[in-house]
């Protein structure tokens, strides 16, 4: 019942999802990209050979693309005559697959759950498994993906409470739904378990696949931009924000100031149509206010935007002290393992649901300091640029969890390994 249900609302709900889709074309125009492939006019490159084997892998968006590209690299490795197909959400997920992987996979948007469109997606690129990645859990493409035959998996799962208690409300099609699951590869036990309540029969921890993604040396080469701008003074980066983050990071930066008043901030929003808009936010409370795509905007800056894509690593190679976003505000925090692979001191916000596993580990070895409010960020932003000895000793301790987690990938390899 719960199914049809489910199928009746989501039938409805088409036409006025198409409308949000132009309305956020309007404010983006990357979003117009792929509409057509969404709602089920595959496309299939030339060259596709239906003939070899083929593995849909399903992301989202940046966060859950960059799981995927070790897992995709990997299978392609094992087996070089696979094919793979990527699918994602979002343009910022399009453009990480294309820029990490290239034309080693197909990428294609992802086709709405829909019977009709998954049906027709399915008989185009006859794929032989479904790898869902994260929480990506869609009740018609797991029903039509095991009903022909496919081995369904899903990597790097990751199920906070929040998204448990929704999942939760519709238990009868949350069950029915996970039991078609091959094997549910949990980043942590608490996740394990939580998809084991709402009944997940296969449930293993293997950890997070962005750990093998961050397996790094720490070489990575500053912008020369910001490097300039920088001298010798002491750099903040706060990467990923998110809206409504920002005033409460130039509160932050106000009480650091105080203490630190030579101290620069460069923040990165999360999402390409903010730039503008968190750029006349700063300059609005008084800070001069530099942006990449304006180099000449850096001689007198005192906080800079980062108004690029694909540069994160290099604005945080600059930095003396990181800021991960989504913290301060309600959406479970982003991405605390780039720094802490840089060896950088972390900071963040209490909410952090989305990291959450990887926030205890890291706070746990003394490498992250979580803040309540941004009158105590701001203060612990004083402390760590007093202190340079704390800081390369939190710095030393994200790189060492990082090593210490390297067994994601091989883990998920070998459930994998283990469907027919």
């Amino acid at each position: 019942m719960q199914r049809a249900i489910y199928n009746i609302l989501f039938s409805v709900a088409l036409p006025w999802i198409c409308l949000r889709l132009l309305w956020r074309s309007r404010r983006s125009p990357a979003w117009r990209r792929g509409i057509g492939e969404r709602f089920g006019r595959i496309r299939v490159p030339e060259d596709f050979d239906e003939t070899r084997a083929t593995i849909w892998i399903h992301a989202v968006s940046v966060g859950e693309t960059m799981a995927a590209v070790p897992l995709a690299s990997a299978l392609l490795a094992e087996a070089p005559d696979l094919q793979i197909v990527l699918t994602t959400m979002t343009p910022t997920g399009a453009e990480q697959a294309r820029r990490q992987l290239g034309g080693r996979v197909v990428h294609h948007y992802a086709p709405y759950d829909s019977r009709a469109i998954i049906a027709r997606f399915l008989r185009a690129f006859r794929p032989q498994m479904l790898i869902l990645m994260e929480t990506e859990l869609w009740p018609n493409t797991i029903d039509l993906a095991r009903r022909q035959g496919l081995g369904v998996v899903l990597a790097n799962g990751r199920l906070s409470e929040k998204s448990w208690r929704g999942y939760a409300r519709l238990r009868g099609l949350t069950k029915a739904m996970l039991r078609q699951i091959d094997v549910v590869c949990a980043q942590s036990e608490a996740d394990a378990e939580r998809f084991r309540e709402l009944g997940a029969d296969a449930v293993r921890v293997t950890g997070s696949l962005k750990f093998a993604l961050h397996g790094s040396n720490g070489r990575v080469e500053p912008l020369a931009l910001i490097a300039r701008w920088k001298r010798n003074r002491q750099l903040i980066v706060a990467a990923s924000t998110r809206e409504g983050e920002e005033p409460l990071l130039l509160q932050a930066y106000r009480e650091c100031l105080a203490g630190h008043p030579q101290a620069l901030l460069l923040i990165v929003p999360r999402h390409p149509e903010r730039f503008d808009r968190v750029c006349r936010l700063c300059a609005g409370e008084g800070f001069a206010t530099g942006r990449r795509s304006l180099p000449e905007s850096f001689a007198k800056a005192q906080v800079a935007i980062g108004d690029s894509m694909g540069e994160m690593m290099r604005y945080l190679a600059s930095a003396d002290v990181a800021f991960v976003g989504g913290s301060l505000v309600d959406t479970g925090c982003q991405n605390v393992l780039e720094p802490a692979a840089l060896g950088l001191p972390i900071t963040v916000g209490a909410s952090r649901f989305n990291f959450a596993a990887a926030c205890d580990l890291l706070e746990s070895a003394g490498a992250l300091r979580s803040a309540a409010n941004p009158g105590e960020l701001g203060e612990i932003w004083r402390e760590l640029l007093a202190r340079p000895g704390l800081r390369e000793r939190m710095g030393e301790s994200g790189k060492a969890v990082i090593a210490d987690n390297q067994h994601a990938l091989e883990r998920t390899l070998a459930e994998i390994r283990r469907l027919p």
